[in-house]
């Protein structure tokens, strides 16, 4: 039986020279919308309090003329866009990160910038056997009732393009042209487990991720990021206007750095599970990481939470979870409960143990180990506790000597290669 996955390709334009103007066109108008869309929710905010959301932004706008500059799914897209920005602003400001601004103007002086727009299934129309599909444009900017913009494409080599769902003309900056992201439904033969073993995942911010797999264990420092958001919000400082064109640029690229980070850390690690016969990942639970028992946020200092707050774990969670479904690994999240503080060896615990934020000494079995990976085994005995409980009487429990705990073998993240190396052949991890 197949599984039905999405994928996204990305395609030059062929004859980009025919469609641009018109593609500026409804890049521009998409960029007046969200302004109006943007002053409404403003308005609705100091009004009533509360942050609208996008059936209510539409409700509004669905009458404005700047509406029937798109297609209408188009136009809805970009007042969603727009409600989730205001959403997600509105949560960093309760989880006590105020230095975060609400979504801005999308304006260069007196010029609108050149924004996405997304074509759903009414939206356009694609001719797979030509590699063309066809663009409608709005009301307001078609000249005649059968208007609409024929994109020649180009896909990637690898990529076979149907089942298209969706439709994306996205601006690149760097190349300064438009390209086509097309949405696409997979399926995907269903796909023999690499084999029975487990591997367990612990999630942090000084090391991203510690996986262990029973017997050995990698380590992914988080350095790359934490690089990134010191050298990003360093240049963003320095301009005049937070909500200027070069701010959001910073903000674009912070943004595009930090996903490749994520796809090539969970594709890696998706790999190395495939290569030593894991069929099932075990990934600490962090839903409530954010929260105190009684519901209740909590504070770990303005820098804390700051970092917390872009401590995207449920995204990277995400990420494992399709890219393992391709290679036949589960993911599972397990709950990560007194992981930190139970010897992954002997089973006692004392948070005392963790004596320093690397190193976890048990007092009971002498055993010394790096902390994230004495947290990792602990998660994936947990799933294998889970699949199959202990006997008390067994002793032939897996061996877990200091060797392999205490000394992991470390991958840095290479900005030359955009690969994840051992730490010995990183030729640049800086940014």
């Amino acid at each position: 039986m197949a599984n039905r996955v999405t994928r996204t390709y990305v395609a030059t334009i062929r004859n980009h020279r025919q469609v641009c103007e018109d593609l500026d066109s409804l890049g521009f108008a998409a960029s007046k919308l969200w302004n109006v869309a943007r002053w409404t929710a403003d308005r609705i905010w100091h009004e009533t309090g509360h942050v609208p959301g996008h059936a209510e932004l539409s409700a509004y706008l669905k009458n404005h003329e700047r509406y029937a500059d798109l297609n209408a799914q188009s136009s809805q897209r970009v007042i969603q866009e727009l409600a989730e920005a205001f959403q997600s602003w509105y949560a960093k400001r309760q989880n006590g990160d105020e230095t975060a601004n609400p979504p801005g103007y999308r304006k260069r002086g007196d010029e609108h910038p050149r924004s996405t727009v997304t074509f759903k299934e009414d939206g356009f129309k694609h001719d797979p056997k030509h590699n063309r599909v066809r663009l409608s444009k709005g009301r307001n900017l078609k000249e005649h009732w059968s208007d609409f913009i024929l994109c020649e494409y180009e896909p990637d080599p690898d990529a076979t393009v149907e089942n298209v769902q969706q439709v994306r003309a996205v601006w690149n900056d760097a190349r300064d042209e438009w390209e086509l992201h097309l949405v696409c439904r997979v399926e995907l033969e269903d796909v023999d487990s690499p084999g029975e073993r487990t591997a367990g995942i612990d999630l942090g911010i000084s090391n991203f991720a510690a996986v262990s797999y029973g017997d050995e264990t990698d380590l992914y420092p988080g350095g790359a990021l934490k690089e990134d958001e010191y050298y990003f919000a360093k240049e963003r400082a320095k301009c005049d206007d937070s909500r200027s064109n070069e701010a959001r640029r910073l903000d674009r690229k912070w943004s595009n750095r930090r996903t490749h980070f994520l796809h090539t850390l969970s594709k890696t690690i998706i790999e190395e599970c495939a290569r030593r016969g894991v069929g099932t990942v075990a990934v600490g639970d962090l839903s409530g990481i954010r929260e105190r028992e009684n519901g209740e946020s909590k504070d770990w200092g303005s820098k804390g939470n700051q970092s917390l707050h872009r401590w995207a774990f449920d995204r990277f969670i995400t990420m494992l979870e399709y890219k393992g479904e391709e290679r036949g690994i589960t993911v599972e999240t397990v709950d990560e409960r007194n992981t930190s503080k139970t010897c992954a060896c002997c089973g006692r615990k004392d948070a005392s143990q963790r004596v320093e934020r690397g190193l976890y000494v048990c007092e009971e079995c002498d055993t010394v180990a790096n902390a994230d990976v004495n947290g990792a085994e602990n998660i994936r005995c947990k799933l294998e506790d889970a699949k199959v409980p202990p006997s008390p009487t067994d002793d032939s429990s897996v061996d877990r000597s200091t060797g392999w705990m205490a000394q992991p073998a470390v991958h840095l993240f290479d900005r030359e290669s955009g690969r994840f190396t051992p730490r010995e052949q990183v030729a640049d991890c800086k940014p």
